[in-house]
């Protein structure tokens, strides 16, 4: 076994020591007491001078744990400004309502989640009256991110200040009428009340950071100010296992961000038991939030605890405190007081001196109720400690009783979590216990009743009261809407004309257009270039020197390549975001500066690119929150395709982006071949997503890393409408060196296949006598996309007939579709195609090699393409069977 704790190497023996006689009467001073008042006074001591050396200003290492204690005393809690009693009733009318709306779900199965709210109550309802910013006073206002599972309680209070009818709270869980309330917070869903979708546990802390984030570049870049703008994110203890909830902690400290402050609701349970059984989760987080640079104000214990703490004058309730692990204590909350007095108190004979003066009822009041996070004097504390901290940003750990007021069936239960409803009995001791005034006869009906004080109540006055001395309701989501202007048409244009003889691969060619785009003087600014690593993988490194890449610090180092063109420049005011190797907090980036059109009024561009494997992939949960809260954007997926990655391999070559985006029904996904193709896209994406008619959509292009010399755009306006419906012909067989009776096909491709498809079109003219016809199929889901729509109009009654079976018929002979993506991607389009379909793609594994090799392996190369559409023929009868077996003779691919 390792030994964790003993004779460790400090580093300090590397140090030399000016006066080790000094050293040594120290070690014995710290002896000495260890000898004379024992280990525990020895480590008080040591504790408070490493505490009176921080605040002296020393430089030392910090302690990354502190007591189990709360970190705002009694004594020096600040003057509560709110009536405490109004508060109080407030919150008790919330309770009942969040309560009610998920038993009467319960009726249809729909379910709920009550325990959550119940523990967390205090901590939305004090930030609600004293805090959160509402957006009517800068239009940014504060940002809330709300615990998904406290969904009903939020919606109990939009219901007590008149934004929801009973009619809303009764259709909880049930959106298919279109004026549901939805289980969680989905903006897509409820766009005027929810701002940021968090119910995909670790995605609101890693956005909340980031969003945190993003309010300081749009400041430092002069776009908005938002320096009254806070970033508020509600988790819980047992989220701060998921991977992404922690992933960005160092990023928070290293920055400063004291414009976030992170509430973690510690009532010690997951969804199914306790957060950490046999440790302590409150201590783990405190250590790792420490390290990364975070102030930490921990609020554990209620105010019944102060009389136990007068009385522990040895220090031994405290250190039982720290000892007892959180699953032991979760029994404490849910056991008798003799339990308690035998295991808590019996372990020490101290605390068995203390017990014998402490009532039965004292005992139970302080293990089963009294959390800091059930009284809002000590949640405004750590609230008033989080703002007025500067240089760090804040986390809050406090601890509740999770199913708190809902009575010994729910209060620290491990089943608590999928317990969806009360019975009449409960209900009745929720009443008595919140004092409201509901008769009894109000309760005998089957259907539990939502209850409101009124209108013009003292209660709902002082509600709007306080929420408009803090800028309106919240939450709140609010679009004002703002049409960028039309960019010039030059860049565009550019890409329209071709590369002459010069050779440029697409995502050279996106980079290209972005860079034009980025100096319109009406809307460059609004760019944000992305990027988690790699840029100049991506050809972006021109971005450096002219954009900048965005640091609060700016650069206060000489870049070792300062005397290169394009040498590496942060700047305070830098407008890229280059992330590091992190896909997660880019996408983190994109998805805030995605939503910025609602959240500050200001539209942003976001475009991020990355490797194209590491995208939907990796971070596809993130995608789909950003449809959720209506993002808008352009995803980038370079160095796309399964083959064109030579000598990458596996994990590197990506052939399933593009399903996978089929599956967000928000992503508007395009896989283009030519330069001009992107240009028509991304105007149009600029028109879609920016203009008077604004659609919540975003945008994902496959670009290659393939140079390629890029043809001009052929003219006519069915080219355009076929680039952006998803598929145009774009060079048809030349007839006059066939026979008439030659026999025909359709070659469908997509991406850098195309230019596999224009080979083997030469090749089929001129080894085979075979006239194909060649496609661009620029999107096969917006192809499908279509098709769906036209089969849903026609089940009501009206007659609409898809695009591609429109532009596909009347083409002669069968249609082969060839992509760098595994076959299902071109198959979602098979069924409206009218000719007979036969596909080929790169399903399987990827591989190193070059990519001839590779495109060969997978049967994908010009010459697999010409063998597979003889064989279309074959099957036929246009062409014998012998041909097929000479082409694969000639071309040296195996009959397999």
């Amino acid at each position: 076994m390792t030994d964790t704790g003993r004779n460790q190497p400090s580093g300090l023996d590397q140090i030399p020591d000016r006066d080790p006689e000094e050293t040594a009467e120290w070690a014995a001073s710290l002896d000495a007491v260890t000898a004379a008042a024992g280990p525990h006074r020895a480590s008080y001591l040591l504790r408070r001078t490493l505490e009176h050396a921080e605040n002296s200003g020393l430089v030392l290492p910090k302690l990354l744990e502190t007591e189990y204690l709360n970190t705002i005393p009694t004594a020096a809690e600040p003057e509560f400004p709110g009536d405490e009693e109004m508060e109080r009733r407030i919150t008790a009318w919330n309770r009942w309502n969040a309560a009610a709306m998920v038993t009467r779900g319960s009726r249809y199965g729909l379910g709920g989640h009550i325990a959550t709210f119940a523990s967390a109550a205090w901590l939305y309802e004090t930030g609600f009256q004293h805090f959160f910013r509402g957006k009517e006073a800068d239009g940014s206002g504060d940002q809330l991110y709300i615990q998904g599972h406290a969904a009903p309680g939020i919606y109990a209070r939009a219901f007590l200040d008149g934004r929801l009818t009973e009619g809303h709270l009764d259709r909880f869980r049930q959106e298919v009428g279109g004026d549901g309330l939805p289980s969680y917070p989905h903006p897509r869903r409820l766009p005027w009340l929810w701002e940021f979708a968090t119910v995909s546990m670790g995605l609101g802390p890693l956005s909340a950071i980031h969003q945190a984030r993003f309010n300081r570049y749009l400041q430092h870049r002069g776009i908005k100010d938002t320096s009254a703008s806070r970033v508020w994110a509600f988790l819980g203890d047992g989220e701060m296992d998921e991977p992404e909830s922690t992933a960005a902690l160092a990023l928070a400290g290293r920055e400063g961000l004291d414009n976030l402050t992170f509430v973690i609701n510690c009532n010690l349970q997951r969804l199914d038991g306790p957060v950490r059984s046999n440790f302590k989760i409150v201590q783990e987080l405190e250590a790792q939030f420490r390290a990364a640079g975070w102030n930490v104000v921990k609020s554990l214990w209620g105010s019944a605890w102060d009389d136990l703490f007068a009385l522990d004058t040895t220090g031994a309730l405290v250190r039982r405190l720290r000892e007892v692990p959180d699953g032991q204590f979760q029994t404490y909350a849910a056991r008798d007081v003799g339990y308690i007095r035998d295991h808590f108190f019996g372990a020490d004979p101290a605390l068995v001196e203390m017990a014998k003066v402490l009532t039965d009822a004292k005992i139970a009041e302080c293990f089963h109720t009294s959390r800091a996070g059930h009284e809002p004097r000590k949640v405004y504390a750590a609230y008033r400690a989080a703002v007025e901290h500067r240089g760090a940003p804040t986390v809050i750990l406090v601890q509740t009783v999770k199913g708190h007021t809902l009575g010994p069936g729910f209060e620290s239960r491990n089943a608590n979590h999928q317990m969806k409803k009360l019975t009449g009995d409960e209900f009745r001791a929720l009443r008595d216990l919140l004092e409201l005034p509901i008769p009894d006869s109000r309760l005998d009906d089957e259907l539990v009743p939502y209850v409101h004080p009124g209108a013009d109540s003292p209660e709902v006055r002082y509600l709007h009261e306080r929420r408009a001395a803090l800028g309106g309701p919240a939450p709140a989501r609010r679009v004002h809407p703002v049409v960028l202007p039309e960019p010039s048409a030059r860049p565009f244009d550019a890409l329209a004309k071709g590369s002459g003889s010069q050779e440029i691969a697409t995502t050279m060619a996106f980079v290209r257009l972005v860079k034009d785009l980025m100096r319109d003087q009406e809307t460059g600014r609004r760019w944000v270039p992305i990027v988690p690593d790699e840029a100049r993988t991506f050809g972006m490194e021109s971005l450096f020197p002219t954009a900048g890449i965005y640091s609060p610090h700016g650069q206060t180092y000489d870049p070792v390549d300062r005397d290169t063109l394009l040498y590496y420049k942060e700047a305070r005011n830098g407008q890229i975001l280059h992330e590091g190797i992190t896909e997660a907090g880019s996408m983190a980036d994109f998805t805030a500066a995605a939503t910025s059109y609602a959240t500050h009024g200001e539209p942003m561009i976001p475009f991020y690119v990355f490797y194209a494997m590491f995208g939907w992939q990796r971070t596809a949960d993130q995608m789909w929150a950003l449809a959720d809260q209506l993002g808008r954007g352009f995803l980038i997926g370079a160095t796309a395709g399964r083959t064109t990655m030579t000598g990458e391999g596996l994990q590197h070559a990506d052939g399933h982006s593009h399903l996978i985006a089929s599956t967000n029904p928000a992503a508007i996904a395009y896989d283009p071949g030519f330069a001009y193709e992107v240009a028509v896209i991304v105007r149009d994406g600029l028109r879609r997503m920016y203009g008077p008619d604004a659609e919540n959509v975003f945008y994902y292009l496959t670009v290659y890393n393939e140079a390629k010399v890029q043809p001009p755009m052929p003219p006519g306006k069915a080219v355009e409408e076929g680039i952006l419906k998803g598929l145009y012909r774009f060079r048809e067989a030349d007839a006059r060196e066939l026979a008439a009776d030659a026999p025909r096909l359709q070659l469908l491709a997509s991406g850098t296949a195309v230019h596999w498809a224009l080979e083997a079109q030469r090749l089929l003219a001129s080894d085979w006598s075979v006239a194909a016809d060649v496609w661009s199929a620029t999107s096969w889901s917006e192809l499908r996309r279509d098709a769906l729509d036209c089969d849903a109009a026609q089940l009501k009654g009206e007659e609409r007939i898809p695009y591609v079976t429109r532009v596909l018929d009347g083409a002669p002979g069968p249609v082969l579709a060839v992509s760098d993506w595994m076959r299902a991607v071109p198959d979602q389009i098979s069924q409206w195609v009218p000719q007979d379909w036969h596909s080929i793609g790169t399903d399987g594994f990827g591989l190193s090699d070059t990519r001839e090799a590779v495109r060969r392996h997978f049967g994908v190369d010009p010459q697999s393409v010409v063998v597979a559409a003889l064989a279309a023929l074959a099957r036929r009868g246009e062409v014998k069977p012998e041909t097929v077996r000479e082409a694969r003779r000639r071309y040296g691919i195996a009959d397999d």
